[in-house]
């Protein structure tokens, strides 16, 4: 077992572990550490707290300090600088003529370098910038390909449901995000109808589909055979939210439309099944 404080350099990004050396730190305390990547800043999202051994990657590496307001005072400074790198760098790649589209820059809290992030189609020779940025400001220069949904959860925005992006706002890490889930999701599989902002699937279709799951575990499919008040009958529509069903019964005229039944009135015979059009899923295979 083992005393850590949570702390996370990003917004909405991962939370790494840290020894606190016996002080006692609060949620949203702003701290200095040590990092893989150098000394940075970040803001404790669990405070001092006992975990097991199994869930740490050793060795911790310690708390430096509680940030002070002359680091507070650099913090904003480097904000500041980084404006003014990104003027700097989108007329740079003019200048290069790049394919490429500037998305963020972060400079290390320590000014140690600066971090420029990008977007491009394909792989950019972008070497010559590299000199031509370190000449400018003097440091190290890093240049990092990132994809679009990465793009999208930096710049941040609004979803097609209305609501800020969930990888913007809450999500951590990107999991992944398959077609199937659309599907078992009983979603229209159009692009424009499972896909967000970044033109990739929907990240709510990942953390959602357990629930489906489950869900799916007590509904019966389209295609299902059902025992309802009224007679046997076959399961054309289900919505897996309301827990109702459509059925049309073997009673009952061709002409005659469906009738709605809840899923506890109806005693399950034979369940139906997804089918996963292979075509459909290929031809949609980009989005995710």
């Amino acid at each position: 077992m083992a005393e850590i404080i949570g702390v996370r350099f990003k917004e909405v990004g991962k939370v790494y572990y840290f020894d606190p050396l016996d002080n006692k730190l609060n949620t949203g305390d702003i701290v200095i550490v040590e990092t893989a990547k150098g000394i940075e800043c970040g803001e404790v999202v669990i405070p001092n707290k006992i975990i097991d051994d199994s869930k740490l990657v050793y060795p911790l590496k310690p708390l430096i300090r509680i940030a002070t307001e002359e680091d507070l005072n650099h913090i904003a400074e480097n904000k500041l600088k980084e404006s003014e790198a990104h003027r700097i760098c989108e007329a740079k790649i003019a200048e290069h003529n790049l394919d490429m589209k500037l998305v963020n820059v972060e400079y290390a809290f320590d000014n140690s370098k600066i971090l420029f992030y990008f977007t491009a189609e394909g792989r950019v020779d972008f070497r010559a910038l590299v000199k031509d940025l370190a000449s400018v400001f003097k440091t190290r220069i890093e240049l990092r390909q990132i994809g679009v949904r990465d793009e999208a959860k930096m710049l941040g925005g609004l979803g097609i449901c209305g609501k800020p992006f969930c990888c913007s706002s809450f999500i951590g890490e990107f999991q992944p995000v398959s077609i199937k889930m659309a599907k078992e999701q009983g979603l229209s599989l159009s692009p424009t109808k499972i896909s967000g902002t970044c033109g990739r699937l929907m990240c709510c279709l990942k953390y959602e589909h357990e629930a489906y799951i489950d869900l799916l575990h007590k509904t019966p499919k389209i295609g299902a055979i059902v025992n309802t008040p009224d007679g046997k009958g076959l399961v054309v529509e289900n919505n897996l939210i309301s827990a109702t069903l459509k059925v049309k019964l073997d009673n009952s005229p061709d002409d005659a439309f469906p009738r709605t039944y809840s899923v506890k009135e109806c005693q399950l015979v034979k369940d139906g099944y997804i089918r996963v059009d292979q075509t459909e899923m290929e031809q949609l295979k980009e989005l995710e």
